[in-house]
């Protein structure tokens, strides 16, 4: 029962658009108390069920303007399925222009205006989680294919469109897989891919075909992972900017690690320094990898290290990243923690690593992201073998 409460207090909740710190303030109102003995972590545990509010839910209920039996029902939310990328797009070869000569001249104002906006839900995805951003992702990408394909423009012009829309298609399928829609994630890195060709841009056609391996190495087509990994640095060629071949070697490096192969994996995370230590300011690279630095590949090593259980490697390289980690980045923090927690118990640690998986299920409640919930889930099977310890057991007993 407890878990239907706090599953209904957060979906009446967001029926309002309130976040927890306001339905606090709102709860305590209705209970006509002063101070705030009802604060946000309080409404996030019970939401997540790590608490029942007993007393607390007659205020909790007047507060929503509910009745408290609601609370016992399962509701039904009535939010819309994601929608698919062929809702968005047109039939047939979707980069395939319609008749140029009827369209609108466009010119390279609206190349800069879709690059603006693609760079900004690039930033977005920083913070913001994928189920909360596919669907204005997809619309960008149905806007951008449309002005392609409807507009008049020089082959100049048509080719910077392309290569935004390559630019687009990357993000958008990040955004898609991180919401768990695979399958739509795939046909936009195919998408991307095509545009990216289009354009010769062999760069951009490696990122994309890099970031689909990365997706097939963490759904359980490993094989497939390597193969294009190895593909997409192969396109990227020898001659690409050293963040993009840091970011490609990287790439090969995880799929290698969830192959398994952990010499490959470590063969690939060497040669990824290499490459960023050429790196200079001389050498200009794609505004894309913005965030490719030396921290991003600890980040991998240190993963790496914990997917091929090898806790002592892993452990001190995650507290160091953690420790200068930008909080706001809720996701990827939860994210980093829960390879830490993982590290911890394989390094038979069971109370510290339930402490972290304690922190990696409080950043994950709310976030609309496939990936969280994985590693959540991952977590709490690595603790099981240490139900005995009783930090370990409350965690797990209350997660349930």
């Amino acid at each position: 029962m407890a878990g239907s409460i706090g599953a209904n207090i957060r979906w009446l909740r967001e029926q309002r658009g309130w976040s927890q710190a306001r339905l606090a303030r709102e709860v305590c109102r209705a209970a006509g108390v002063q101070g705030d003995p009802i604060g946000r972590q309080e409404i996030s545990r019970y939401e997540t069920g790590k608490r029942t509010p007993r007393e607390w839910l007659p205020f909790i209920a007047a507060a929503l303007g509910v009745s408290a039996d609601v609370f016992a029902a399962v509701q039904k939310p009535t939010e819309p399925p994601l929608p698919a990328l062929a809702d968005y797009l047109p039939a047939g070869d979707p980069l395939a222009p319609l008749s140029a000569r009827d369209g609108r001249q466009v010119g390279m104002g609206a190349v800069a205006d879709l690059q603006q906006r693609v760079h900004g839900l690039r930033l977005a995805d920083d913070v913001i989680a994928g189920g909360d951003l596919m669907r204005p992702a997809l619309r960008e990408l149905r806007s951008a294919v449309k002005l392609f394909r409807e507009s008049s423009h020089s082959e100049e012009v048509g080719r910077e469109l392309l290569r935004q829309i390559g630019e687009l298609a990357q993000i958008a399928g990040w955004i898609a897989s991180d919401a768990g829609q695979y399958s739509e994630a795939e046909h936009i890195y195919r998408l991307g891919i095509s545009a990216a060709r289009q354009t010769d841009d062999h760069t951009l056609t490696g990122n994309l075909a890099g970031s689909l391996a990365y997706q097939l190495s963490n759904i359980g087509r490993e094989v497939e992972g390597v193969q294009l990994a190895r593909a997409a640095l192969d396109e990227a060629g020898t001659d690409s900017p050293a963040k993009a071949r840091a970011l490609y070697l990287d790439r090969v490096a995880w799929a290698h690690t969830k192959a398994g192969e952990a010499q490959s994996a470590m063969r690939a995370l060497g040669e990824a320094g290499e490459a960023l230590s050429q790196d200079s300011d001389r050498q200009e690279s794609p505004a894309y990898l913005y965030w490719v630095d030396a921290g991003e590949l600890q980040v991998m090593e240190s993963r790496a290290y914990t997917e091929l259980r090898r806790p002592l490697c892993a452990v001190p390289l995650l507290r160091d990243v953690l420790s200068r980690y930008d909080a706001t980045h809720t996701r990827e923090l939860a994210l980093y923690l829960s390879w830490l927690a993982v590290a911890l118990a394989d390094a038979n640690e069971p109370e510290e690593a339930a402490a972290t998986a304690e922190r990696v299920i409080i950043l994950s409640a709310g976030i609309a992201s496939e990936r969280t919930a994985e590693r959540v889930r991952v977590v709490l099977a690595r603790l099981e073998p240490f139900r005995d310890v009783p930090e370990v057991r409350a965690l797990l007993d209350s997660a349930a």
